[in-house]
C-alpha cells in the first residue's frame, strides 16, 4: 500500500543457491574429504567389496576435482558437513536458524503436518543408508538431512496448531490452551449427517444426485478402493450423469482439471478414495456420499469422516450421507461433533441475525502445462532422430545396452542409460 514504516540502511539478501566459500574453507574441507575418503575405500576393501571401493573412489575423486576447480559439484550438499564445521552427527543448519527468538509459527492442518515432519529423518536416513552402504556416498552423507523431530521441537517458541481434527500429541502439547473456531462468516453452518443402509444405496445415491443436479449442485462420492471409485463413475455415466473418478493413479494435473471441470459444470460428481480431503475448497459441492462407511480403517477413521464430511461445508445446501449397516464408533464421534458445531453455528446466527448464503469463489485457471494435451508443443529432437519410431528403435536400443551394463555390473553406465531412456520416453509422449 505504499505506507513508508520506515528507512533502511541496508538489506541482506540471500541466494537461492549459494556456493561461495573461502579458499581456506575449500581446501580445509578437501583434505577433511580425502581422509574420510581413504578409510572407507579401506574398510570396502578389507570386506572383500572391491567394487563398491572403486565406485566410491572414483566418485569421491570426481566430485573433489569439480569443487577445487569449480568450487561446487553435483550433490555438494552431501559433504555440507565439511564446509559447516560440523561434527557427525550434529544437526543441520535450517532457515529456523534465521528467525528471531519470538518467532511465531503457524503449523496448518496439523494432523498430518506433524506426523510428516516427524517422519521427514527415518525416511531420509533409509534412503541414505543405502547410498552409503553401497558405496554410492561418503558417510558424511547422512548429516545431510532434515532435523530429528526432538531437534525441530528444541527450535520453536511460540506454536498454534491449526486443523479441524487436532491429533492427540497436539492437544497435549497446547496443555489445554485451545480455540474453537466454529462459527464462519457466511453463516453456513456444518452439513447435514444422514445414515443409510447398504441396499440399494446406488440407487438412493442416483436420486440425490439427481435432486442436486436439478439445482446446478455437484456431488462428491467416496469409495474404499480404486477400483470401485473406477466402477461406480462408470455406472453413473451408463446412468447419464456426467461423472470422472479421482485416485491417485492420476498426477496432480490430471485431478486439478477434474476439480475444474467439476466447477464449471463439465463433470457432476467425482468418485474418490482418499483424496478428497483436506483443503479441497469446492462451494458447488452439495452432497457428500460416503460409501461403505462403517467399513473401520483409516479411510473411515473419525479424522477422516470428519474432514469428508467438511467438504459439503461450503454450500447452503450441504449434506453428507454415510451409507452404512451398522454405526461405528468413528461414525458416532463425526456424527456428534458435527450436530454439536451445528447448533453453535445455529445459535449465532439467531443472536445476530445471520442468513447463511454460500461462497462465491472464481475459478482459476490451471497452470498452462495442462494445455499440453490440446496444443502441440515444438519438440527438438537428438540427432538422428526424425520420427516417432525412430525414437521408438532409439530407446529399445538403449535399453538392451543398460541390461548388458547391468549383468556387468557396470551400474554407473546402466544407471546413465536409464535415465536417458526415461528423457526420451517423455519426449515421445510430446510427438
Amino acid at each position: 500500500n505504499r505506507h513508508k514504516i520506515k528507512d533502511l540502511k541496508k538489506v541482506v539478501l540471500f541466494p537461492a543457491s549459494h556456493y561461495v566459500a573461502p579458499r581456506d574453507t575449500i581446501e580445509e574441507a578437501l583434505q577433511q574429504i580425502e581422509k574420510d575418503l581413504k578409510e572407507r575405500v579401506e574398510w570396502f576393501k578389507s570386506q572383500g567389496r572391491m567394487v563398491e571401493a572403486q565406485r566410491l573412489y572414483q566418485r569421491t575423486m570426481h566430485d573433489m576435482e569439480m569443487i577445487r576447480e569449480l568450487g561446487h559439484c553435483k550433490g555438494i550438499e552431501n559433504y555440507s558437513r565439511y564446509f559447516d564445521g560440523r561434527k557427525p552427527g550434529e544437526p543441520p543448519f535450517t532457515l529456523l536458524d534465521y528467525f528471531p527468538d519470538d518467532f511465531l509459527l503457524v503449523v496448518d492442518e496439523s494432523h498430518v503436518t506433524i506426523p510428516q515432519v516427524r517422519a521427514m529423518y527415518n525416511g531420509d536416513r533409509s534412503r541414505k543408508e543405502k547410498l552409503v552402504e553401497y558405496g554410492w556416498r561418503l558417510p558424511s552423507a547422512l548429516d545431510n538431512r532434515p532435523l530429528k523431530f526432538e531437534e525441530f521441537l528444541q527450535k520453536l517458541n511460540q506454536v498454534i496448531y491449526m486443523s479441524a481434527t487436532p491429533g492427540e500429541w497436539e492437544v497435549q502439547r497446547s496443555k489445554g490452551i485451545m480455540v474453537e473456531q466454529i462459527v464462519r462468516p457466511t453463516g453456513l453452518l456444518d452439513p447435514v449427517v444422514e445414515v443409510r443402509p447398504t441396499r440399494n444405496q446406488i440407487e438412493d445415491l442416483i436420486r440425490e444426485i439427481g435432486e442436486r443436479r436439478k439445482r446446478k449442485e455437484r456431488a462428491l462420492v467416496l469409495t474404499t478402493t480404486k477400483r470401485l471409485a473406477e466402477e461406480v463413475a462408470e455406472y453413473l455415466n451408463e446412468r447419464g450423469i456426467k461423472a470422472k473418478y479421482m485416485h491417485s493413479d492420476l498426477d496432480a494435473i490430471e485431478r486439478a482439471k477434474v476439480v475444474k471441470e467439476l466447477r464449471e459444470g463439465a463433470v457432476e460428481v467425482i468418485v474418490g478414495v482418499n483424496l478428497l480431503r483436506e483443503g479441497l475448497d469446492l462451494p458447488e459441492v452439495s452432497l457428500v456420499a460416503i460409501l461403505e462407511a462403517d467399513k473401520e480403517g483409516f479411510l473411515r477413521s473419525y479424522t477422516s469422516l470428519i474432514q469428508t464430511i467438511g467438504r459439503a461445508a461450503r454450500n447452503i445446501n450441504g449434506k453428507a450421507i454415510l451409507y452404512a449397516d451398522r454405526v461405528t464408533e468413528s461414525m458416532r464421534r463425526a456424527i456428534e461433533e458435527t450436530n454439536r458445531r451445528r447448533q453453535i453455528q445455529e445459535r449465532y446466527n439467531r443472536e445476530h441475525g445471520i442468513t447463511p448464503k454460500s461462497i462465491v469463489k472464481p475459478i482459476k485457471e490451471l497452470l498452462a502445462i495442462e494445455e499440453l494435451d490440446y496444443v502441440k508443443l515444438p519438440v527438438k529432437l537428438p540427432k538422428g532422430i526424425s520420427s516417432e519410431e525412430d525414437l521408438i528403435e532409439r530407446i529399445n536400443k538403449l535399453e538392451k545396452e543398460m541390461w548388458e551394463c547391468a549383468k556387468k555390473w557396470e551400474f554407473e553406465k546402466a544407471a546413465r542409460l536409464r535415465d536417458e531412456i526415461k528423457q526420451l520416453r517423455e519426449l515421445l509422449k510430446l510427438i
